[in-house]
Formats: structure tokens, sequence, C-alpha cells
């Protein structure tokens, strides 16, 4: 049983690292896609092809990636459309580290109303998460990469 890779993003959207952590991602959904659509032409049924190509999890300042009302001038690629979009496509999960999320001014409506905040602002797509999920992506032998 092989483990799908988990992307850890760690850096601010504005990071040239955050614009790498996103490039990879395409490059091994669309990979990923490409394998599975050679193997369906194939006939090759197996439990592995129905996972998740990979984990992702937003930490630290890649929270701020999460929040709609994060303005992006036109010259520069919108990190969070990005994003929204792959999750979209690929039916990708978009968790974030809901403390850090707050802590940078990112809620969903749940955490607004639990802590008497005037409303949220998290971005379609992204969900915020405990830290509990991100030790589950890391058991077993999982694939490490930090953005």
């Amino acid at each position: 049983m092989t483990f799908p890779p988990l992307l850890l993003i760690t850096k601010d959207p504005s990071h040239p690292l955050a614009h790498l952590a996103l490039r990879y991602t395409r490059a091994l959904l669309a990979q990923t896609s490409n394998d599975d659509s050679d193997n369906a032409d194939k006939n090759i049924e197996s439990s592995e092809n129905i996972k998740q190509p990979l984990n992702i999890f937003f930490y630290a300042d890649a929270a701020h990636t999460a929040n709609r009302l994060r303005w992006q001038s036109a010259d520069q690629v919108n990190l969070t459309q990005e994003w929204q979009a792959l999750a979209e496509q690929y039916q990708l999960p978009l968790p974030v580290c809901v403390s850090t999320a707050l802590s940078r001014g990112i809620s969903d409506t749940d955490n607004s109303a639990r802590h008497q905040l005037h409303s949220d602002n998290i971005a379609t797509e992204f969900q915020l998460v405990g830290l509990s999920e991100l030790t589950m992506m890391m058991q077993g032998n999982c694939r490490l990469i930090q953005f």
C-alpha cells in the first residue's frame, strides 16, 4: 500500500514557495489523472486508483490563502482562486489549521458564532480543521513535502 504525499504549506500566499506548492500540486494531479486514464483504458481495477492522489494541509501563514477577502493585483496569480479551481476540478479537500487561521483573522461561520466574531471570511472549498487532521495524514509511511 502506498501513501499519498502530504503537502504541508506554511508560506504566505505572497511567498515564492506558496506559488511553487501550487505548481507542484498541478503537475502531480495532472500526472495522476493521466495515469488513471491509462489504467482505465487497460481496464485495470484497483482500490489505489480510487484513493486521493495527495493530501494538502495549510498551516501558519499559509492560512491567508483561505481568506476570501484577500485582494490580489491583476498582474499577480490569485492563489486562493487557483486552489479553489483545483479543489473543484479534482474533488480535493483544502484543510486549514483552525487555530492558525483564527489567529490571522480567518474564520468560518461556526467559529465566528463560537467566538463572537462579526462574520466569516473563509473562501469556498477551504475548511477549518484541527491539527488532528494533520496527524491523521501523517500516519503511516507518508512522504512529507513542506512549502
